[in-house]
């Protein structure tokens, strides 16, 4: 029988990381979607805020079926909208869109970004566009639309943390 020790499936951490990162969910559509981001987000030991109002209630059990039992260092935040949002201090806001101006390939990371995601419908409006720092785009295949939100924020999160060399 073959016997897999842990560190041939997990390797052990590098070292100790505090990322300052953090993901922001603008009023997502999507229980089992902002779930699975939350999920992702522990895993990376990064922050998670979502900006009201959303597509269902918080607490959903599609969110918290995807999420299983993960939590986000600080605990989920919330903003009731754009403006209370923005109001509280923070790094660099880096939307991710459609509409971006550099690749993800080639947009530089910092370590205390935010990196900013719309709703799975319909995006962010064109307010948001003009207040963010920067607009990145996750090149993709000749006609293909968008990625999942989840898939969005898994890849675009994994980018950014390797390139701040803040990996678990």
């Amino acid at each position: 029988m073959l016997q897999f020790r842990n560190s041939v499936l997990r390797p052990p951490p590098r070292r100790r990381y505090a990322p300052r990162m953090n993901v922001t969910l603008y009023q997502p559509e999507i229980a089992g979607n902002v779930g699975a981001v939350l999920r992702s987000c522990a895993c990376f030991g990064v922050g998670l805020t979502l900006i009201e109002p959303c597509g269902f209630p918080l607490g959903d059990k599609r969110m918290r079926r995807a999420a299983m039992d993960y939590a986000v260092p600080g605990g989920l935040q919330t903003a009731l909208d754009w403006d209370a949002y923005r109001a509280q201090p923070s790094g660099r806001q880096v939307l991710l869109t459609t509409k971006g101006a550099t690749s993800l390939s080639d947009f530089k990371f910092k370590a205390d970004d935010t990196l900013v995601f719309g709703a799975e419908g319909s995006g962010v409006p064109e307010f948001v566009h003009q207040s963010v720092d920067a607009r990145v785009v996750i090149p993709m295949a000749v006609g293909a639309r968008s990625l999942n939100l989840s898939n969005s924020v898994a890849v675009t999160l994994f980018e950014a943390l390797r390139q701040t060399d803040s990996l678990p």
